[in-house]
């Protein structure tokens, strides 16, 4: 006699006790270490080792502070003006890749790869010796003093927004531009009408997705930046160096929650993306 092999949904696994006991674990022992550091960052207690008290004096502390405070700008401006130049290299590049067929285009298309899987530490060092090689100024104007900085996170962010967009317009028909064109509509209403519009929900979360990379960069900035052009990650791992307090883990916090905030907003349109797909 035959044996009939049960498929199981992912429903039915999601109501077996053993696989939600594991997947709950190993969420406890993630995201453990977070919880506590935003625990700790409202503790009454400058070695920030025993629970002292509730305090939110670090968190005024923390705005009070210029030098912190300078170094968030920074690394806002940093984040946006990347973002943008990464956004406007990448639309342009998937569109390239896209609709035209160039010499060498297999070529450029793998070499864009080439960011995205070389180590952070190789990008920022290969960064350094570029940057002293053609002597790159050092300006002491702001926000001109964070120009190498943005080159070099523009560098390693433009190929991520370019893969995003270039996997949405894979599944563009390109019936509906024929459509467009025997419909009387020129080459710039056709980009308007119908590939801006389709394009809107990767744009936005490529966006979004960049920034918080940006944002959130240490190891290239490292390599890249300068005494007047210092970013929250470097200056907390300045901070670190003469031991961790409550200061630092407010910072931490502040720096997590615009994370957490711009990848729920990714989340949100990568998923409106896909709800369009399926209707």
């Amino acid at each position: 006699m035959r044996k009939i092999k049960l498929i199981h949904s992912p429903i039915e696994y999601a109501r077996n006790k053993y696989l939600k006991t594991i997947t709950y674990s190993f969420l406890i022992i993630l995201y453990l270490p977070i919880i506590n550091l935003i625990l700790f960052s409202f503790n009454d207690s400058k070695r920030n080792i025993v629970w002292r008290g509730f305090t939110t004096k670090y968190y005024e502390k923390m705005f009070d502070n210029q030098i912190l405070f300078d170094a968030f700008s920074n690394s806002l401006t940093i984040a946006f003006i990347s973002t943008v130049i990464s956004t406007i290299l990448g639309l342009s590049t998937a569109i390239c890749l896209w609709k035209f067929n160039f010499y060498l285009k297999k070529y450029y298309d793998l070499a864009l790869i080439f960011p995205i899987v070389i180590p952070e530490i190789c990008l920022g060092v290969s960064m350094l010796v570029f940057f002293n090689f053609i002597s790159w100024p050092n300006f002491q104007i702001w926000p001109l003093s964070l120009s190498s900085i943005i080159i070099a996170h523009v560098s390693f962010i433009f190929p991520f927004v370019a893969i995003i967009i270039r996997s949405r317009l894979s599944i563009l028909n390109n019936e509906i531009l024929e459509s467009g064109t025997d419909l009387g509509a020129t080459n710039f209403q056709i980009i308007k009408f119908i590939i801006i519009p389709f394009l809107k929900p990767a744009i936005i979360a490529s966006f979004l997705f960049a920034f918080t990379l940006s944002l959130d960069d240490f190891v290239v900035t490292f390599f890249t930046s300068g005494p007047n052009s210092v970013t929250l990650p470097v200056k907390i791992y300045s901070m670190v160096r003469f031991g961790i307090t409550p200061e630092i883990n407010a910072v931490s916090t502040l720096l997590l929650l615009i994370i957490i905030i711009s990848t729920y907003f990714v989340i949100k349109f990568l998923t409106k993306k896909n709800r369009v797909l399926i209707k």
